[in-house]
């Protein structure tokens, strides 16, 4: 590419496909999957039901979503063999690690052509979508010297992984708040990990390498990394009075740090998916008692509408997915985690759209750097 070619860092409103899985307006704070709004799937749906919308590109029948949901259950469980290597990783590694490994793992067990079996495809589908809460279960357990709890047949997808964590089923509001919560986290167009998927889907490798390619995308700081963060940001803050909110906002703001939870590329107003996670924890705390940084929150939330609110920056997605997500008993360490199983419909939704007609990516450059340099003998330099 020549020198006077236009550059975006980091390819900021550059197309990058043709997709029919996520549309964003950000200027009205609008997502939807496959054209349906994100409020009604999260009114309306299930996880199960929202997954085989992504991935198939049409919402289920009756019919059809009982032998979806039947073919996820089945494969939840792991080969003792995936649970034998994560029993080898260090105790004090991070979950998101872990599930990597475990990802790139089940390429190995499961190995088949994606490319032209369709069959092996579909089942790639299903075996991801069911089996990263076990590994991401599995592994929590397994780091406190715990043995994994094996899923439940009985139970829904959202209703399961909180099983797994600690054995006890969840009440019908936890595991409610849980199923709208992946949901939510589903998709959303073309973000970091989404790109990851797309960029490594294209060279034709298979399905799991894909996704654990996409899950080291997302365990960024930036990315999904971001959802932890922000209960270190609500508990920095020293005076949580509105005045001591403020002043730590505007200490922030003058020093142009990042506040976590705060803004996003896509969107000028609040996020979507914040409202609804606002309306969860206002449920849980109403039936299972309130916790301070819940207030503190909210004043931060207030303070920052008058403080850069003209400028777009409202809450995102991240705000309130970690109070909700501390609410229900998980830690700290597995809200990206937590992402990540949900998120895994829409990397192999993306996965499955490029395939069709896939032209590997191979995007060109700006040369800044220096051309025709003589070489000179290494005893002469």
């Amino acid at each position: 590419m020549s020198e006077s070619s236009e550059y975006s860092p980091g390819l900021a409103g550059v197309p990058a496909a043709r997709s029919k899985v996520g549309y964003i307006d950000g200027a009205v704070g609008k997502l939807q999957y496959r054209g349906y709004p994100i409020e009604v799937l999260a009114e309306r749906c299930t996880y199960e039901e929202v997954a085989f919308l992504l991935v198939n590109g049409h919402m289920p029948t009756t019919a059809e979503l009982a032998s979806f949901s039947a073919e996820l259950v089945a494969e939840r469980s792991l080969k003792f063999r995936i649970i034998d290597v994560l029993k080898t990783l260090p105790e004090s590694g991070h979950p998101m690690d872990a599930l990597t490994v475990a990802v790139a793992m089940m390429g190995m067990f499961y190995p088949g052509d994606h490319v032209v079996d369709l069959e092996f495809r579909r089942k790639s589908t299903i075996r991801l979508i069911a089996k990263l809460p076990t590994v991401v279960a599995a592994w929590h357990r397994i780091r406190r010297g715990d043995d994994p709890i094996k899923p439940r047949p009985d139970l829904s997808h959202a209703a399961n992984f909180l099983y797994m964590l600690e054995g006890q089923v969840p009440d019908e509001l936890p595991a409610h708040v849980m199923d709208v919560a992946l949901i939510l986290h589903a998709e959303h167009s073309m973000n970091a990990s989404t790109f990851t998927a797309r960029v490594v889907g294209s060279t034709l490798t298979d399905p799991y390498a894909v996704v654990a390619s996409a899950v080291g995308a997302l365990a960024g700081r930036l990315h999904g990394g971001a959802n932890e963060r922000v209960l270190e940001v609500l508990r920095a803050i020293p005076d949580t009075s509105p005045n001591g909110v403020r002043k730590y906002a505007e200490d922030r703001l003058a020093r142009k740090d990042l506040i976590m939870g705060f803004g996003h590329r896509e969107y000028s107003v609040k996020d979507p998916r914040a409202g609804i996670l606002q309306g969860l924890a206002t449920r849980l705390f109403s039936e299972y008692g309130s916790t301070p940084i819940y207030d503190v929150a909210l004043e931060l939330e207030k303070q920052m509408a008058d403080l850069v609110g003209h400028k777009g920056v409202y809450p995102n997605v991240d705000f309130y997915s970690g109070i909700v997500y501390e609410k229900l008993g998980i830690p700290v360490d597995l809200f990206t985690p937590v992402f990540a199983i949900s998120r895994v419909a829409g990397w192999l939704a993306h996965l499955l759209e490029q395939l069709e007609g896939n032209r590997i990516y191979r995007p060109s450059q700006i040369w800044v750097g220096d051309v025709d340099v003589p070489f000179v003998e290494i005893g002469k330099r």
